[in-house]
C-alpha cells in the first residue's frame, strides 16, 4: 500500500516524534507501517522516509540507497559524495553522534518538499545508536552519502527539515538545478 507523503507546512513535520517501545515495534501496526513506508519510498523514489513524512509522529525511518539509483550519476560524483548502495533497513529511536564537523556540503532534496533542492552542510561521519525493526539494539557507523541520509532522516524525527540547515542562497527548483549542472 502506498501512503500519502505530507508536504512542508504540515505541523507534524515540525514536532519531535515520540519514541516506540520494543513491544510496539513488533506490533502488526508498526510492521505494516514499515512495509508501506518501504513501498512508498521506492515509489517516490527516495533513499529515506521518516514516519512523520507519512503523518505518523513516531521515531523511525526507513532507509535504502539502491544501486539502480546510481546509474545516472557520474563515477566522479559518486566518488566525491562517497555514495555507495545501502541495503534496506529501519532505524527506530535513533540517537546520533556527529564524528566530524558539519562541513561537507552537497545539494539535497526532500520528498516532503518536492521540486526543490539546496546545498546543505552535513557531517561526513556519524554514529547512530538505535533499534532495528525487531526492536533489537543496533549501532551504525556511516560516512559519506549514507551519513547524510541518516542525518536528514533523523532531522525529520526531531521536527527539522533540510531548509533549516541549507545555505539559503543555493535554494533552487529542481529544474534550475538540473540546468545549472549541464553547463
Amino acid at each position: 500500500m502506498l501512503l500519502k507523503i505530507v508536504n512542508v507546512g504540515d505541523p507534524i513535520l515540525r514536532r519531535k516524534a515520540r519514541a516506540l517501545d520494543p513491544d510496539e515495534i513488533r506490533s502488526a501496526r508498526i510492521q505494516d507501517l514499515i512495509a508501506w513506508m518501504r513501498d512508498t519510498m521506492h515509489d517516490a523514489p527516495g533513499v529515506g522516509l521518516a514516519a512523520p513524512q507519512v503523518g505518523e509522529s513516531l521515531q523511525f525511518a526507513v532507509i535504502e540507497d539502491r544501486a539502480e539509483y546510481h546509474k545516472n550519476v557520474s563515477e566522479a560524483d559518486l566518488k566525491e559524495r562517497e555514495r555507495k548502495p545501502v541495503e534496506f533497513h529501519v532505524i527506530i529511536n535513533p540517537q546520533i553522534e556527529l564524528l566530524a564537523p558539519p562541513d561537507v556540503a552537497f545539494h539535497e532534496g526532500c520528498l516532503s518538499l518536492p521540486g526543490f533542492m539546496a546545498v546543505v552542510p552535513r557531517a561526513r561521519k556519524v554514529r547512530v545508536i538505535c533499534l532495528d525493526e525487531r526492536g533489537k539494539p543496533r549501532t551504525i557507523e556511516a560516512s559519506g552519502w549514507y551519513a547524510r541520509i541518516l542525518q536528514h532522516e533523523i532531522d525529520h524525527l526531531d521536527g527539522r527539515i533540510y531548509i533549516d540547515r541549507m545555505r539559503s542562497e543555493s535554494f533552487s527548483t529542481l529544474e534550475n538545478y538540473q540546468k545549472s549542472q549541464k553547463k
